[in-house]
């Protein structure tokens, strides 16, 4: 059981660390034309069919096509929640507000799992939810990451608000904590690969109205290589792999305990970013990196 447990935490801790320069990717097909829509759009459908060919191989629960009607409903809840309107408000965010406070504000989402978490304890609403008990640890571990997060991610810039860019990244941040409550649920009934195609499926039903306002993007630009790589990344990567991997590990740690790892995404951004970027570490942004660590060790370990 614990060496299983450790396995689950590698693969969130590999989850986060892809998602990590999603990011990078995401401003460099914006930079090439392409809306956060379309984006999305075109990650998924790649995604969606990839995950078909998978379960076509596997058959079994993998392949049926639904499940009952409450479990149908759960699914579209979860293509919204952590899907379209995940993307659509993280991706406008960023036109509307600083960078950094979309990081800090979207990497919030654990924080919002756990008070979501004890008000469905409290109400008696447990099905396949994490038994999360406000402990010290955890308590010590949040504060630790979240003071990590805004050393990290203000370290080399001043804060500026900007009410509606900010509440899109917050509004983003609630539709992850609410994706991991719901799937707790689908993990229950379900195997991961099953949900993330209805994920994927749901997602991309609701995207569709939005899509509707824009003009498709040119041949020429989707054929770029530089454009093609990042839009692959982004498809195979961080979408088909790292959610049926995430909703493992959802359904191996709690919900609760895998999204705190969310707080590690501006860690990985910036290692990203020297690696990739050849930018450098400043001591408060190093400090803030190791406080996060300690954070999300503490804040997991419950």
């Amino acid at each position: 059981m614990l060496k299983q447990r450790i396995i689950y935490h590698i693969l969130a801790f590999v989850t986060v660390a892809i998602w990590g320069v999603t990011f990078v990717c995401t401003k460099v097909l914006i930079a090439a034309g392409l809306d956060p829509a379309q984006i999305f759009a075109m990650r998924f459908i790649i995604a969606y069919l990839g995950l078909w060919v998978i379960c076509l191989i596997r058959k079994g629960q993998a392949s049926k096509l639904f499940g009952s009607l409450k479990d149908e409903l759960l699914f579209l809840a979860l293509g919204i929640s952590g899907g379209s309107f995940y993307f659509l408000t993280e991706n406008h965010a960023l036109a509307n507000t600083q960078a950094c406070n979309v990081s800090f504000l979207v990497c919030s989402a654990p924080l919002w799992t756990l008070l979501l978490s004890l008000i469905l304890k409290r109400a008696g609403k447990t099905e396949g939810q994490e038994n999360v008990r406000l402990t010290p640890k955890i308590i010590i571990g949040t504060l630790l990451a979240l003071a990590g997060m805004a050393m990290t991610i203000f370290g080399r810039e001043s804060v500026n608000f900007s009410p509606k860019g900010d509440l899109l990244a917050l509004a983003a941040a609630l539709c992850w904590a609410v994706y991991s409550i719901l799937m707790g649920p689908a993990s229950a009934r379900y195997g991961s690969i099953f949900i993330t195609r209805k994920v994927f499926f749901y997602g991309l039903l609701t995207i569709i109205p939005f899509l509707l306002t824009q003009d498709p993007p040119p041949l020429a630009v989707l054929a770029a290589p530089r454009v093609l790589f990042n839009l692959l990344f982004l498809a195979l990567f961080a979408s088909l792999l790292c959610f049926v991997l995430w909703n493992k590990v959802i359904a191996g740690l709690g919900n609760f305990t895998a999204t705190n790892y969310v707080y590690l995404n501006p860690f990985f951004t910036l290692l990203f970013a020297m690696l990739l970027l050849g930018e450098t570490l400043s001591p408060i942004e190093l400090t803030g990196c190791v406080t996060i660590v300690a954070g999300v060790y503490l804040a997991a370990e419950n």
